[in-house]
């Protein structure tokens, strides 16, 4: 029997289970039960109410768009809803392999919202965010009448919205009725933009709008460009590096045109024009001590890291993937990068050192992805991707004719000619871009002419000046006086001294009175180096060069140390013991006399388009000599094998090299800038006695010396430059030709570029592992008995055999060439024309035609 008191406390608990049932229903939505129809397509069963469900919730500007729409067709499958808003009607599908929803509206008018959904029937759930990726809308756009007006910029901009939900044919229909829309000012707006991490300027067709990863007018993400960079080093076919690079910067030009002159210094691993002498010069050391700080590594981790792998920025990318962050650093954009490199690169004094590693850190942390590998070999100096100055040259002229800058703006010019036409069109770019920059290698005056009027004015706008030197032209070798007659057979030549000395391009600025401003008259190197305080006796000298008349100029010259006591020529080493900085000519130690061999630029006129003829005339006519001090080049007219010889003979006794051979009349005696031409040949003593040339390698590292050459390094291994792989290629052990004065001097000069481990981009057989390794900075002069196949040594491996390099048999020592950058050495191509030029190789190998034209170094 149940007591009162249960019943009241079981009636109690009834009572709140009950209003904890009916508070769960109120608040808990109602999920309505599904059942298949007889198409397989579910419906949901609500107070008598049938209908198709949709897999996504209409969302409130859906819903507020539906119901603005009137039906006016009757559907079997769909029942309206009792006292309740008007349904649209609803079509379901039986066919189960219709693709997911699509939307299909015929026409958009006041009483037509007939709606078909096709949908699948085994679905299974997805987030709104991956069924709204999957959705396609189609909507038809109402054929416009004839005689309408055209569209208004609203109508333009509506229409530019629908693009982010119609199907690729109704887009390239509403393309058309807006008239051009890439014209449009805020079109890379309405575009959705690709994620900086996807970028990819390899794809084909690509569309410098919609496949960048930035809008108009934004500052290039850093990302952008080692994403480019990143394809490129992955890529080893040099057109192809050629297309990716130009498509990256076509997005550049029509996007964010200021930032293409710190993107093509970046790719070139340049801070400002070779002449303005600006470079990083931050050392390993305090780049590994950024990284290690950054990362919490310590100093001897990441050299060990470092050591292993090779290559820093590799070590830099993947201590970056593996750091967690609390908080992500404000994204690199490519104008603060190079902004920040230049700021490191003015920074000097005692405190520069941690201000440097300081400003490196705030630049690491901030690194994605492959960023940090970029960056950290641009503090290098070297970025060891394969991509060259002509490259970029290349890329740069090949993005202009795609794109050509200008107010109409066209963003793929190769759609509307012909493959063939838009090859030429592009050849005459790269040629027109390469001859203006080698006139004028001012990268922001040259991008500045370029981006305003395009290649047809770069010439007219973008010339020669004083001030900006130009890169020389240099002469291919020949190993014999009968060479020279067939190269010349028929053609007017001149043979002059072949000095030993340097090359020196004396720049005489005007001023405003058309007198020579000597004042800020400045002398260059081959390399384009400012040498002006090097040589201040010659800049003191220079009023007494000049005849009246002569308001400016740019001389071709070579400075060689002279003893003015005994009226003689001193070779190259002394010269080169000549300090890099004199504070004036009182100073110097080591006096020089010029001796001049070209003009090529007077009054306000360039002449290297002019005959050698016409302006050695001009230069004899404008320009005194004065013995010891100014004088020019000597020089004999020949026509014959025997006038050649006896003049070689004549220049050896008066201490010279050698002859320089060179045509004198016609096109061909024009200044080739930047060019080593077969129309200036070198013939030198040396050539008599062997080999065709000495060869210009790099030291890479050292063996160290035994015996009487203890406590200094007895041999070295040397090696050329191959520009196109970006390698420095083992040519041979060098261990002969040297005093002990060249063995002290040279262990001391590798002091400061000892390196932990060879270089990733060091091409060398392990047989040849050196004791110590250096980087690729000291050049030096070898002279040889002849080139064989080697397959223990890699210069110029795979242009001529397979498997095997070049090198050089008993080779020696002549001198050390602080002229001469590592890059500047002999390159591998070089190396290869030197092996097929021997006579015993002549009379078993057939010429390739590649061997004999000239070409940009």
């Amino acid at each position: 029997m149940v007591s009162s008191s249960d019943r009241v406390h079981t009636e109690t608990s009834h009572n709140m289970a009950q209003r904890s049932i009916t508070s769960f229903f109120k608040k808990t939505p109602f999920t309505p039960m599904e059942i298949k129809s007889n198409g397989g397509s579910k419906v949901s069963h609500v107070n008598g109410d049938t209908s198709p469900i949709s897999d996504e919730k209409d969302k409130p500007s859906e819903r507020q768009q539906s119901n603005s729409i009137d039906n006016d067709g009757d559907s079997q499958d769909s029942l309206k809803p009792k006292n309740k808003a008007k349904r649209q009607r609803v079509i379901s599908s039986s066919s189960e392999s219709e693709s997911p929803v699509k939307v299909k509206k015929e026409d958009l008018s006041d009483n037509d919202d007939s709606i078909t959904l096709n949908k699948s029937v085994n679905k299974t759930y997805d987030s709104p965010k991956n069924k709204k990726a999957k959705i396609k809308k189609e909507i038809k756009s109402p054929s416009p009448k004839k005689g309408a007006k055209s569209l208004s910029r609203d109508e333009v901009k509506e229409n530019s919205l629908k693009l982010k939900i119609v199907g690729s044919k109704e887009k390239d229909n509403i393309v058309k009725n807006t008239e051009h829309i890439d014209n449009i000012e805020n079109e890379s707006e309405e575009i959705q933009k690709v994620a900086e991490n996807a970028y990819n300027p390899s794809k084909s067709k690509y569309h410098p709008i919609k496949d960048a990863c930035w809008s108009k007018g934004d500052p290039v993400p850093y990302l952008a460009l080692a994403k480019t960079l990143d394809l490129i080093e992955g890529t080893s076919a040099r057109l192809k590096i050629i297309e990716i690079l130009s498509n990256f910067y076509r997005s550049v030009m029509v996007l964010t045109s200021e930032d293409l002159l710190p993107c093509i210094y970046l790719c070139l691993n340049q801070l400002a024009p070779a002449y303005h002498s600006l470079e990083l010069g931050i050392a390993e050391t305090y780049l590994m001590k950024a990284i290690g700080q950054c990362t919490g590594r310590t100093l001897a981790q990441v050299k060990s890291a470092v050591q292993k792998c090779g290559d820093m920025g590799r070590v830099a990318e993947q201590a970056r993937a593996a750091q967690k962050t609390m908080f992500a650093a404000p994204k690199l954009q490519i104008r603060k990068v190079f902004a920040a490199l230049k700021e490191i690169a003015h920074m000097t004094g005692q405190a520069s050192v941690n201000k440097k590693i300081n400003k490196i850190q705030s630049l690491y942390v901030a690194c994605r992805d492959c960023e940090a590998r970029f960056l950290i070999r641009s503090l290098e100096g070297k970025l060891r991707i394969g991509l060259a100055e002509q490259s970029v040259l290349h890329a740069l002229a090949l993005a202009v004719a795609t794109t050509p800058p200008g107010p109409n703006l066209q963003l793929d010019a190769a759609q509307h000619m012909s493959a063939d036409k838009f090859k030429a069109l592009v050849e005459q770019h790269v040629a027109v871009v390469r001859r203006t920059y080698c006139e004028c290698p001012d990268w922001a005056e040259l991008l500045h002419e370029l981006l305003r009027g395009g290649v047809a004015a770069l010439a007219s706008r973008c010339s020669m000046r004083v001030g900006v030197p130009l890169r020389p032209m240099l002469a291919h070798p020949t190993r014999a006086v009968r060479d020279v007659l067939a190269r010349f057979e028929n053609e007017e030549f001149t043979c002059e001294y072949k000095y030993d000395g340097e090359r020196a391009q004396i720049h005489v600025p005007a001023a405003p009175d058309d007198k020579p401003d000597f004042a800020n008259a400045a002398i260059f190197s081959r390399n384009q180096e400012n040498n002006t305080a090097k040589y201040p006796d010659v800049l003191s000298r220079l009023p007494t060069l000049l005849k009246e008349g002569v308001s400016s100029c740019v001389l071709d010259c070579e400075a060689v140390a002279f003893d003015a006591a005994n009226g003689k020529l001193l070779p190259f080493q002394v010269l080169s013991s000549r300090k890099r900085a004199c504070a004036s000519a009182e100073d110097v130690r080591v006096p020089v006399c010029v001796f001049v061999f070209d003009l090529l630029y007077l009054n306000g006129a360039p002449l290297v388009g002019s005959t050698l003829a016409h302006r050695r005339k001009l230069l004899r006519e404008h320009f005194r000599t004065q013995p010891g001090t100014w004088q020019f080049a000597t020089s004999k007219d020949c026509s014959t094998i025997e006038e050649v010889q006896l003049f070689l003979e004549e220049a050896v006794k008066e201490s010279c090299e050698g002859l320089m051979v060179k045509m004198l009349t016609g096109d061909n005696s024009k200044y080739d800038i930047a060019r080593r031409s077969h129309n200036w040949l070198k013939l030198k003593k040396d050539y008599l006695e062997g080999v065709g040339d000495t060869v210009d390698a790099v030291i890479i590292g050292a063996y160290r010396g035994k015996g009487k050459r203890a406590g200094v390094y007895g041999g070295f291994l040397v090696a050329c430059y191959d520009p196109e792989s970006e390698q420095f290629q083992s040519l041979c052990k060098l261990g002969t030709g040297f005093s002990d004065e060249d063995l002290q001097a040279l262990s001391d000069m590798l002091k400061e570029h000892i390196i932990d481990s060879p270089r990733n981009y060091y091409n060398y057989d392990s047989s040849h592992s050196a004791d110590v390794w250096t980087s690729a900075a000291v050049v030096v002069e070898v002279r040889c008995a002849d080139l064989s196949l080697s397959p223990a040594h890699r210069a110029a491996i795979a242009r001529l055999h397979p498997h095997k390099g070049v090198s050089l048999r008993f080779p020696r020592f002549v001198r050390v060439r602080e002229d001469k950058a590592a890059e500047q050495a002999t390159t591998a191509a070089q190396v290869a024309q030197l092996y097929l030029a021997q006579d015993q190789i002549k009379n078993q190998v057939k010429q390739p035609d590649a061997a004999h034209e000239d070409d940009f170094y």
